[in-house]
């Protein structure tokens, strides 16, 4: 079962004051030291993230001009993985080969792992890092298993149309009711490759986000 979710603000920060532990082996590289008013602005401007279902829509559209590293432990990887990630464990990530100009989008079960890469490869001199917000419980909340607005705006609406097409594309199943528990659903879906099916609306593109 995939634990209580964590805000990525609060695991950044709450990282910030013990960064010395992660640093304190001897890493790839020379250093990077982190300015704070760079990383102050990066946390409050929410562009260190991308949302899950902005990494569903790279996914179906079959981007690859992005890196995605799911940093939990193999054991949970080979039980459930977001398609097209490639498993490293935080304590391998310092030594795992990527390239300086690679975009690299990490993620964990909650957030904390993926907080912990992000200030590590960003100390290490890599500019284009990005975690999935929430993790995994945001995954699998707002893509395997999203739930209806309980608005009759005809948006609301065509957002949920989308929203339930994506989930049967990635082997999930939309909630039938506003408020219903995810544990009301199957954890997670059996390994397998996205479901080939109808064409999954496109969303009005609104002004694109700095950094995703």
């Amino acid at each position: 079962m995939i634990g209580k979710p964590i805000g990525p603000r609060l695991a950044l920060v709450a990282l910030a004051l013990g960064a010395v532990a992660l640093f304190s082996e001897p890493h790839r590289g020379p250093f990077v030291k982190l300015d704070a008013q760079e990383l102050g602005m990066i946390v409050g401007q929410e562009v260190d993230h991308v949302t899950p279902v902005e990494l569903a829509s790279w996914i179906v559209e079959g981007r690859s001009d992005y890196r995605l590293l799911d940093l939990r432990s193999p054991e949970e990887y080979a039980e459930y993985h977001i398609p097209g990630a490639e498993n490293v464990p935080l304590a391998g990530l310092a030594e795992y080969p990527l390239l300086p100009g690679e975009k690299i989008v990490l993620y964990s079960g909650g957030g904390i792992h993926a907080a912990q890469g992000w200030m590590l490869l960003r100390a290490q001199g890599f500019k284009a890092v990005y975690a999935v917000l929430l993790g995994l419980n945001g995954w699998t909340d707002e893509v395997l298993y999203p739930e209806p607005s309980a608005s009759d705006d005809p948006r609301e609406k065509a957002r949920f149309e989308r929203a339930t097409a994506m989930a049967t594309f990635f082997g999930g199943q939309a909630r039938t009711k506003a408020g219903e528990a995810a544990g009301d659903q199957p954890a997670l879906p059996k390994m397998a490759a996205p479901v080939a099916g109808p064409a999954i609306p496109v969303a009005p593109r609104g002004k694109k986000r700095e950094g995703c």
